[in-house]
């Protein structure tokens, strides 16, 4: 039987634990993570905790609605047992009717097609097995990320770990922030919270690359998941993309972390380049479900559209 409950209504503990033994577990999907990058949250349970799906939600026009909260990439639902695509029909079925919207990604394991009731996207990610050796895995690089690598060594680039967080982000806000549209002052705010508390909990590596003159040119940020390392977020500044930093920093990433039973999960991307770019390191494609529904009158639905809202 799958119920909804608020936030105050979940056994924290019970929770974490599906999450931690769910045959598809993510690191996004913890309660302690939700709370950082969501804020508001209520969820569907099966069974005492069998299974769970959150639902991070918003209001906005009057409108509550369910959203991907920033650097969640997979949530959906997860579960101890195996998943099918009738289990997920059941729980967005049982998605409350208050929620008239929903634009929110599940996993690659959530098995599911369109419906009358709903509509799926498919969206891009894009990951690499660090199993073998590195020089195993550089064999599949692509001609132009060797040359960059090159590049920057012959450019004289240095990596620095111990880098305070808000200079890269600044380095995001300076070259990347005004495409971003997505990310709020809010946004911004849980993300350098997430990435102290992560870092609090040993569960990020934080990589800066910087020129021969001292220039900080661009960093990342690497969340240690249980099975996979993930690349959340980074910062570029004009002269990294230049002396090709971001291919540098990736690339020593890999090297230092292959020949382990782990993922390099790029976290995507739709935008064709940014994929080429994650696919020049030997990655492979994979497809994960996004659901879309509008519960909406037909008034309502044409003033979100006015406003640029679906």
């Amino acid at each position: 039987m799958i119920i909804y409950l608020k936030h105050k209504q979940i056994d924290i503990n019970k929770w974490d634990e599906c999450i931690a033994n769910s045959v598809n577990s993510y690191i996004y999907a913890y309660s302690w993570y939700l709370n950082i990058v969501a804020g508001e949250w209520d969820a569907l349970i099966e069974d005492d905790y069998k299974s769970v799906f959150p639902l991070p939600f918003r209001k906005k026009y009057g409108i509550n609605y369910i959203y991907q909260p920033a650097l969640t990439q997979q949530i959906g639902l997860f579960s101890k047992e195996a998943i099918s695509a009738s289990l997920i029909h059941n729980f967005i079925m049982a998605i409350p009717e208050e929620f008239s919207l929903a634009e929110i990604n599940l996993n690659k394991y959530n098995p599911i097609e369109n419906n009358e009731q709903y509509k799926i996207v498919e969206n891009i990610n894009i990951e690499l097995d660090l199993s073998p050796e590195y020089d195993v895995i550089k064999k599949s690089y692509s001609k132009n990320l060797k040359r960059n690598i090159a590049k920057a060594k012959k450019n004289s680039l240095s990596i620095h770990n111990n880098v305070k967080p808000e200079l890269i982000l600044d380095l995001f806000k300076k070259n990347k922030g005004s495409e971003v549209k997505s990310f709020s002052k809010d946004d911004y705010k849980r993300i350098l919270r997430l990435i102290y508390v992560l870092i609090n909990n040993h569960l990020i590596d934080i990589s800066a690359a910087f020129s021969k003159e001292n220039n900080l040119l661009g960093g990342l940020f690497i969340i240690k998941d249980s099975k996979r390392y993930i690349f959340i977020f980074s910062g570029l500044s004009e002269e990294g993309k230049e002396k090709a930093a971001m291919p540098f920093l990736i690339n020593e990433y890999i090297k230092s972390h292959s020949n382990r039973d782990m993922i390099f999960d790029f976290e995507g991307s739709n935008t064709a380049s940014i994929a080429r770019f994650f696919k020049s390191f030997g990655a492979s494609e994979y497809h994960y479900p996004a659901l879309r529904y509008y519960r909406l009158n037909k008034a309502t639905r044409i003033i979100l559209k006015l406003l640029g809202r679906i």
